[in-house]
């Protein structure tokens, strides 16, 4: 029998080993990788093409969403599992929309955690029962938005991280002082300016600013 090929991505070393060795009692997983940041799980991933990542999602460096996003663009068939102590609705709208299959709580049981990756690698959504009635409600309430028409213009939907380091950019705040504002990395803020940049059409951050402001994105300057 093939084993399931893990990558196991997460800053916190002791909770890696942890995860590590209670996988390797499984007889149909084995761990073939483990990354300390989000860059740092990219690249394994791309080396080694794991069945599942199981991505911890407040990492330095890269953090776990935007390493999700950028790893689902480039390898579409890994199963990416999010890792994460917040139950957070928003946090979790973002994973699943960065192509994450599923949300697993730290606080879960073994058990439960095992039965969770086995299901993502049936291709079942892995999800905390006490926020499914949330994410159900949230998709509900996407569902029951108006139709857009064909001749109407579509607001593009940017996060709340997005915003602010639209704000910042702004203000006149390079990557450096934007990261450091936001204790994120420089790589994190140029990811999400990618991000920000495709989503509102336009060439640098100037115009994003630009739109936004017309747009009425952003917050009222005082």
């Amino acid at each position: 029998m093939r084993k399931a090929r893990i990558l196991i991505a997460d800053d916190h070393e002791l909770f890696r080993r942890a995860i590590a060795i209670m996988l390797s009692q499984e007889p149909d997983m084995e761990v073939i990788g483990q990354a300390g940041d989000g860059l740092e799980a990219l690249e394994i991933a791309q080396e080694l093409h794991p069945d599942l990542v199981l991505m911890d999602i407040n990492m330095p460096v890269c953090d776990g969403i935007e390493a999700t996003r950028l790893l689902h663009k480039l390898l579409p068939d890994v199963i990416i599992l999010m890792l994460t102590v917040h139950k957070n609705d928003q946090k979790l709208i973002e994973c699943l929309q960065a192509g994450a299959s599923g949300y697993c709580l730290k606080e879960t049981t073994s058990v439960g955690f095992i039965r969770g990756l086995r299901g993502a690698l049936k291709g079942e959504a892995t999800l905390p029962r006490e926020l499914l009635p949330r994410l159900v409600a949230e998709y509900s309430r996407l569902a029951n938005l108006p139709e857009v028409l064909p001749n109407q213009v579509v607001q593009p939907v940017l996060t709340t991280r997005e915003l602010k380091i639209l704000e910042l950019a702004e203000n006149g705040a390079t990557n450096k002082e934007i990261a450091a504002q936001l204790s994120i990395s420089v790589y994190t803020v140029k990811s999400h300016i990618r991000s920000i940049l495709e989503k509102l059409g336009v060439k640098n951050r100037w115009e994003a600013v630009s739109i936004a402001r017309k747009l009425d994105l952003l917050r009222p300057k005082r």
